[in-house]
């Protein structure tokens, strides 16, 4: 299946995307069809901040018919923070919506893990991956929830983190482990590889973005529908 993928929310996300769906497909020989929309970063940071989901949700749904004419058969939001209007776009959209939260919780299941600990924007700390956890009890640093999403959107949109960024993200996860219970911790951020890629954390780390690249690469194959996400 053709794949079309909204980008932009952020551009290493993006890249990231990019990268690990051409290896998989890679992997797996077989071609990957492949189209990419350039969504507006900080359009996207106003209306989450505000919680305009409809407004979100009409700017993607007019990215999702530049995907159709390209002839692409799903769409894809490259942004965990931006499924915060999902719902709202799915009821717009010209084509199915291929979501990077709903094949999170069975994945956790099948790795024996009942609590993680979250990572990403304020909303998705805060929402706990928008309340669609079911099998698994998320672990959220609620009074530094604001702090931690406001740092993770400034290395979103420079697509660069410091390490002064790192530290506070590899704390903050060391933190959920030893003092919350969480037995894993969960990048629920696709820009978080900024920080966590090449570094040994010193717990299990598990990037959301893997979950979601693994699925979009088996409807790419034909080997699973759009609706399975």
């Amino acid at each position: 299946m053709h794949i079309g993928l909204i980008g932009g929310i952020g551009v290493a996300a993006t890249v990231e995307y990019y990268r690990r769906l051409t290896t998989l497909m890679n992997k797996r020989q077989q071609r990957l069809e492949l189209t990419i929309v350039h969504a507006d970063v900080q359009e996207l940071i106003r209306n989450n901040n505000a919680d305009d989901r409809l407004a979100q949700a009409e700017i993607y749904a007019r990215l999702i018919d530049r995907l159709r004419a390209a002839g692409c058969d799903c769409a894809v939001i490259s942004s965990i923070g931006g499924h915060f209007c999902f719902e709202e776009t799915q009821a717009i959209s010209a084509l199915p919506l291929v979501s990077a939260v709903a094949p999170l919780d069975a994945h956790f299941e099948s790795l024996g893990l009942s609590s993680v600990g979250l990572l990403g924007t304020r909303r998705v700390m805060q929402t706990r991956l928008y309340g669609q956890l079911k099998a698994t009890r998320a672990v959220v640093l609620d009074d530094e929830a604001a702090h931690l999403g406001q740092t993770y959107t400034d290395m979103a949109v420079t697509g660069h983190c410091t390490p002064d960024q790192r530290h506070l993200f590899l704390d903050a996860g060391r933190r959920m482990i030893d003092d919350h219970g969480a037995q894993a911790i969960v990048l629920a951020g696709t820009d978080l590889n900024l920080a966590f890629d090449g570094q040994d954390a010193g717990y299990p780390v598990i990037d959301a973005l893997d979950v979601h690249v693994d699925l979009l690469a088996r409807i790419a194959s034909g080997e699973a529908e759009p609706s399975a996400g």
